[in-house]
């Protein structure tokens, strides 16, 4: 594949063999430093970003790539420059990868048509986040070997989660069975007609869950009021020590990051036994070396 940016379409053959893939470069794994050797790999961030923006640094880094790390703040975007014109003038630099990240929907997409480099979709508006879903579905994966008859119960901020869109297809894809939780303010219409079964009662389904992946509460994306208050919702769909101990056994709690604590995630819950957010933080290096290694093959 040439370009990453989105994993609406994928068959699960597909996706298993970047998911076997990625297994060659967990640690201990052979060397890969000579897959990119003498080539550079542009980050574009035209928003923040703390773990994607430091696991793909790191990922183009084991594979030997020089990184330009490029964000909005001090650059010319601030005198007016226009999307392409930066994508043009990054790809003029003569990096093998463009991985982006942007405000608005479909951005990357735009820019894969005017580029002649690989375009990685690093996250685009509230649309999709396919290396988060993918290194999600790598975490369990290594946790069971395969999704099939599993259970995995999305709560949150749906509507305005490029994480959770990304995922539902991913994991469907993959055989899990996908739930989506969350206040019906922040569940877009469509999701069932998408393979998701949906609900507003979080108690209710929590027992059933193999793994519980909580969304952050977008507040900045949000123009309207589409929550009474935090801790309302903190309330009926935070997920507590007393939540917590009616999951099923073995069960494990996922976070995309950044976590609003005390919102969707108790402290102790996020940093307890049942937490695998920072398996998914080190996963994502191998993913996406995974991906950079395909996409520049």
């Amino acid at each position: 594949m040439r370009h990453l940016l989105g994993i609406e379409g994928w068959r699960r053959d597909e996706l298993e063999s970047l998911l076997d893939r990625a297994k060659a470069h967990l640690p201990g794994g052979p060397d890969t430093t000579h897959l990119l050797r003498g080539k550079v790999v542009a980050n574009l961030f035209f928003e923040d970003s703390t773990r994607t923006r430091t696991s793909f640094h790191m990922a183009a880094k084991g594979l030997g790539a020089s990184v330009l790390n490029w964000t909005h703040t001090g650059s010319s975007v601030s005198k007016g420059e226009t999307l392409l014109d930066t994508a043009r003038n990054i790809e003029a630099t003569g990096p093998v990868a463009i991985v982006m990240r942007h405000r608005s929907s479909g951005a990357p997409h735009l820019v894969a048509k005017h580029v002649k480099c690989a375009v990685i979709n690093a996250g685009d508006g509230t649309h999709e986040h396919p290396s988060q879903a993918l290194l999600d579905a790598f975490t369990l994966r290594q946790r069971w070997g395969s999704l099939d008859g599993r259970t995995v119960l999305i709560v949150g901020d749906v509507l305005h989660s490029r994480v959770a869109r990304s995922n539902l297809h991913c994991l469907k894809a993959l055989g899990a069975q996908v739930v989506m939780c969350g206040p019906p303010t922040l569940m877009p219409p469509g999701l069932e007609a998408l393979g998701a079964e949906v609900t507003h009662n979080l108690d209710a389904a929590l027992p059933r869950a193999d793994a519980v992946m909580c969304l952050r509460v977008q507040l900045e994306r949000q123009e309207q009021a589409f929550l009474p208050s935090t801790r309302e919702y903190a309330r009926l769909f935070g997920l507590n020590a007393a939540r917590e101990e009616r999951m099923k056994a073995g069960a494990v709690v996922m976070h995309p990051g950044p976590i609003n604590r005390g919102v969707e995630l108790a402290p102790a819950v996020a940093d307890g036994a049942r937490s695998v957010i920072l398996e998914q933080v080190s996963n994502g290096v191998a993913v996406r070396r995974a991906i950079l290694e395909v996409c520049t093959a």
